[in-house]
């Protein structure tokens, strides 16, 4: 397991959308990390070469919207990427990297995908360096927008819901799904986004997409842990390309 002096940056955009199995694993692993509270007003940092390596979480906010943080963290991803130092990005994040590199963020014309889906490998041979698997997973999703591979970008990993869930980028990676997801982080979800879910729901189309919370909540028991096994592997693969 790579040892970092310098912390990884962990960029949270909303009290809801903390590091959750993330942070823990990387405490787990004696890795030290400084979160960054953009939901707090804390700045996103102007040089890249500070950090072991930049995580960046999920967020409510479109990468689109008029935010004064966004074009700062776009210039971070762009000088984390010229100096190889590793991103990972986790929906809202996997956006922002997508975006900052060439990509397009618009709202997914499958509507919302919600709750517990099955995500396939698109590239074999990715799908065991980054997944550990060539076989997919059954990951959670909470998202309206996704993402264009940016220029460069190695396809990954699919839904029936979203065509792109995942892409490489040398030590990067960018993910359309919330593998970082505990037990508290879902129950909470569940209960804050019961309307967004019921909205949802009662738009046409959309129900294959959209798990109710009941559903998610009964679903979790069954596939976190496997999940949870998928984790570790893509983080110990990315912690691994970690700057000293």
């Amino acid at each position: 397991m790579k040892n970092a002096a310098k912390p990884v940056a962990i960029f949270r955009h909303s009290a809801a959308d903390g590091p959750a199995y993330f942070a823990t694993f990387l405490q787990q692993h004696g890795l030290p990390y400084r979160e960054i509270r953009i939901d707090l007003g804390e700045p996103v940092p102007e040089h890249a070469d500070q950090f072991a390596g930049i995580a960046i979480m999920g967020g409510p906010m479109s990468v689109n919207d008029p935010l004064p943080w966004i074009p700062a963290s776009l210039a971070l991803i762009r000088d984390a990427i010229a100096q190889d130092i590793p991103l990972i990005g986790h929906c809202l994040g996997g956006q922002l990297i997508s975006k900052a590199l060439g990509g397009e963020v618009t709202s997914n014309p499958s509507g919302k995908e919600i709750g517990w889906h099955r995500i396939e490998v698109a590239d074999p041979t990715l799908g065991q360096q980054w997944l550990g698997t060539d076989d997919g997973l059954v990951g959670f999703h909470w998202h309206g927008e996704i993402f264009t591979l940016p220029p460069g970008a190695q396809w990954l990993a699919r839904s029936k819901a979203c065509t792109n869930q995942a892409y490489a980028f040398g030590p990067h990676i960018g993910m359309q799904f919330h593998i970082e997801m505990d037990e508290a982080t879902i129950s909470h979800w569940c209960k804050e986004g019961e309307p967004e879910v019921s909205a949802a729901r009662s738009e046409p189309d959309v129900h294959p997409h959209v798990m109710t919370t009941q559903q998610i909540t009964k679903a979790t028991a069954e596939y976190l842990p496997a999940m949870r096994v998928v984790a570790d592997h893509l983080y110990r693969r990315w912690v691994h390309n970690l700057r000293d």
